[in-house]
């Protein structure tokens, strides 16, 4: 135990730790994450954190991890997480100890869980985005039970529909014009509650 804490006090002295560093607004086009952003798309660089092998880009439609395997290796693998296909959980900020020389973000991606070590003098911003990943949890969370009871209530309606007497000789524009109800009704849905873009949460809490 207490060659482990000497060893990370050592390796803090050193500059050869892996704790991130948040980078300023105006470095977002240096970071590596930049190329593989879909600026073609409205894709927006909101906050990023960069350690010696890993670079976290958080941006208006989810999460770029781009993953090295150490810091002297070029050898990097790209991640995308997406709002809309994945949900943010479990956020918790860490702060430090006495001695210790980081903080520590953590939370949950869809299935994929995140703990990100940051310089401790830089906790003021890592509060921002703490901040941030727990307003977009809540809104996800919100959007997806109002999801869940619209496609209940489709279901209950079909249900009642499909109980009543239909006249054989309209039965098939009957079935054709349920079906495209459905797709619209569902549509409607996903549009309204799956959301893709969470820019103004960004900008209530970012550098505010």
């Amino acid at each position: 135990m207490a060659g482990n804490l000497f060893g990370k006090i050592a390796a803090d002295t050193l500059g050869i730790s892996d704790i991130g560093k948040i980078i300023s607004p105006k470095d977002f086009d240096k970071v590596d994450g930049d190329d593989y952003i879909m600026h073609e798309d409205g894709e927006k660089i909101f906050f990023v954190i960069k350690s010696k092998t890993d670079e976290y880009v958080f941006t208006n439609q989810g999460l770029l991890h781009v993953d090295g395997t150490s810091a002297i290796s070029k050898k990097r693998t790209v991640v995308r997480h997406e709002f809309c296909y994945e949900r943010v959980s479990n956020v918790t900020l860490e702060t430090a100890g006495t001695i210790d020389a980081d903080v520590e973000i953590k939370f949950s991606f869809g299935e994929r869980s995140f703990s990100i070590d940051v310089d401790k003098r830089q906790l003021e911003e890592l509060k921002d985005l703490y901040k941030t990943l727990v307003e977009i949890s809540r809104m996800q969370k919100s959007n997806y039970r109002l999801l869940e009871d619209g496609t209940n209530g489709l279901k209950m309606a079909n249900d009642a529909i499909s109980r009543c007497h239909i006249d054989g000789s309209n039965i098939s524009t009957i079935a054709h014009d349920l079906t495209n109800f459905n797709l619209d009704w569902m549509e409607a849905l996903r549009k309204t509650y799956n959301k893709k873009d969470f820019t103004e949460v960004y900008e209530k809490y970012i550098n505010n």
